[in-house]
């Protein structure tokens, strides 16, 4: 078991109100969803980030997540096709239906690919008002994420940019749906050199198996271990994950959030979001 807690600092964010409604909120909200809407919003932001952790006592330390969602991919598209009670049943463990392509590990749909330059738009508008941009920047292994990732952060720092991590951890459910079976290592280096793998990735995927679709309990242990390792080795304060609505969902249920299941044009992994969360870590009694 971990030697950590994990907590929602609440208060910041629309997303922190625990009646908020995904889709009421959107996508992209202004500001990422901050609430203050001053004009030195995210200057104020980061102080009381800042702030937060001089007062920390008994080993507590804050860090700020920006949680993207990938966008929508072509098996996104093939769901939304065939309806998602069927798409469960009988097409998401097929790799296409002779039309579409959707396994293994599928490409962003050109309504992804916009979505994910939409993010990156967002961020232009929150640079200009002084948004703290990440310092660590994380993806998972799956190329919708890695695509959206690619996409998003292209560009947007003036100086020296953090090189994003693949991280096996942040990846969706695994197992039986063939969407979700990632590609070799070197056939992720080769499509995204610019990328680092965090140490001990393996070339195969060797997680994925045909016949067993991960549980709801596996997910979350991944999840903490993501936020074990960025807490026991990142010393930045804001870090950058895209990953999938399963996995984030997870990580809301590790800080003691329930799930946020990200706003969607119709289907539940139609849409690009990002939400910003301030997360506690405090050293576990146990």
């Amino acid at each position: 078991m971990t030697g950590y807690i994990y907590q929602a600092v609440p208060s910041f964010f629309a997303q922190d109100d625990p009646l908020a409604e995904p889709d009421d909120i959107g996508a992209l909200p202004p500001r990422f969803g901050l609430l203050d809407d001053s004009p030195d919003h995210w200057s104020t932001f980061k102080q009381k980030i800042s702030q937060l952790n001089a007062d920390a006592k008994d080993g507590a330390v804050y860090k700020v997540f920006y949680l993207g969602r990938h966008g929508q991919g072509l098996n996104n598209v093939a769901a939304e096709k065939y309806g998602m009670k069927r798409w469960n049943e009988h097409w998401a463990v097929l790799n296409g239906d002779g039309e579409l392509v959707w396994g293994p590990d599928p490409l962003l749909s050109d309504v992804g690919e916009q979505q994910a330059r939409d993010v990156h738009a967002a961020w232009e508008v929150e640079i200009s008002n002084g948004v703290p941009l990440p310092g660590k920047v994380y993806t998972s292994p799956l190329t919708r994420a890695m695509q959206t990732n690619a996409i998003t952060f292209e560009g947007l720092y003036s100086g020296s940019a953090p090189t994003t991590v693949i991280l096996e951890n942040c990846r969706e459910y695994y197992g039986k749906f063939s969407s979700d079976k990632r590609q070799t290592r070197a056939r992720i280096h080769a499509n995204f050199p610019q990328f680092d793998f965090e140490e001990g990735f393996t070339e195969e995927d060797e997680l994925w198996i045909p016949s067993e679709r991960e549980t709801e309990a596996r997910v979350e242990v991944r999840a903490r271990k993501v936020f074990d390792r960025v807490f026991d080795r990142d010393p930045e304060t804001f870090i950058s994950i895209t990953a999938h609505a399963g996995v984030i969902s997870a990580m809301m249920h590790v800080i003691g959030r329930e799930g946020y299941y990200l706003p969607t044009g119709g289907d539940p992994n139609d849409s690009m979001n990002l939400e910003a969360s301030q997360i506690l870590k405090i050293p576990s009694e146990n």
